[in-house]
C-alpha cells in the first residue's frame, strides 16, 4: 500500500514598502509601466503569505511536516527579513530586482527550499485583495 500523501498551507502576514522601479529602463518608461507604484516615495502593502508544503503522511506523527517547524523557517527565514521593512532599500536581492510580488514570490521560495526541500509546493502571495502571485520554483 502506498503512503498517503497531503498538501499542508500555513498562512502568515507581513507590511512591506516598496517602489516599482527598473534601472533597466528610463523614468519615463517606468511611469508608464508601473503608473502610481512608480511614486518616488514608494507605498506599502500589507502581504498574505500562504506557503504550501506537499509530501507523505508520516506514519509515526500524522504529518507531512511539523507545524511549528514551518511556521519557525517562516519567521526566521522569511519574515523577520521583510515584515516592516522597505523591500528595496532593506533586502538585499531587490537592491538588483524590482521587487513585484512574482520577484517576492521567488526570493521566499529561495529562502525556504533550503529548509523544506522537496517537500515545498508552492509560494502564494496576496499583494492587495485583488492581486496575487502562485509560485511552484518553476
Amino acid at each position: 500500500m502506498t503512503q498517503p500523501r497531503c498538501y499542508l498551507s500555513r498562512r502568515e502576514t507581513f507590511s512591506a514598502a516598496h517602489r516599482l522601479h527598473s534601472k533597466e529602463l528610463s523614468d519615463e518608461e517606468n511611469k508608464a509601466i508601473y503608473d502610481k507604484c512608480n511614486h518616488i516615495n514608494g507605498h506599502g502593502h500589507n502581504y498574505v503569505l500562504k506557503v504550501t508544503v506537499f509530501g507523505d503522511i508520516d506514519k509515526r506523527t500524522g504529518m507531512v511536516v511539523n507545524l511549528t517547524d514551518l511556521t519557525s523557517y517562516m519567521k526566521i527565514h522569511v519574515l523577520q527579513h521583510l515584515d516592516h521593512k522597505n523591500l528595496d532599500l532593506d533586502v538585499e536581492y531587490f537592491k538588483n530586482q524590482v521587487s513585484t510580488t512574482e520577484n517576492l514570490a521567488v526570493y521566499i521560495w529561495a529562502q525556504l527550499k533550503p529548509h523544506l526541500g522537496d517537500l515545498l509546493h508552492e509560494i502564494k502571495i496576496g499583494e492587495t485583495e485583488k492581486n496575487q502571485v502562485v509560485y511552484r520554483g518553476d
